[in-house]
């Protein structure tokens, strides 16, 4: 059985990308500001950079002849971050736009500072 929101494409549209600077909203790690290592489309994920930090016990091998605790970032869900705006220094909502060469670009709502841009530029929405 399919999902509402898998059914939707909620999930294809996310709005946090690889690389972003997030800010955690919710969460023992609520306040942090750190970047997005990977982005899990499918599961609504996202794994940032020190946030939600698990402990994974490995016993002594031959390839890891140490053993011991290795610590590593576990996924977090992707409504529980937004992205960190430079100009407003705050987690933010942001929307997208064209720009005068008909690239789309992501935006800060609150200071219309641009996020970064996203595809490639469409002439017909050039000068617009």
């Amino acid at each position: 059985m399919v999902s509402w929101e898998t059914a939707a494409g909620w999930d294809e549209n996310m709005n946090i990308r690889k690389d972003d600077m997030v800010k955690v909203i919710t969460g023992v790690d609520k306040g942090k500001i750190a970047k997005v290592l990977r982005v899990l489309n499918e599961k609504n994920k996202v794994v940032v950079e020190g946030i939600a930090q698990v402990y994974k016990h490995t016993k002594a091998t031959r390839q890891n002849q140490q053993g011991g605790r290795i610590s590593k970032e576990m996924p977090i869900s992707a409504s529980n971050v937004q992205v960190y705006c430079p100009t407003c220094q705050d987690g933010v909502r942001q929307g997208r736009r064209f720009d005068a060469k008909g690239q789309k670009e992501r935006y800060c709502k609150t200071c219309g500072h641009g996020l970064g841009n996203v595809g490639k530029a469409k002439t017909a929405h050039a000068g617009k």
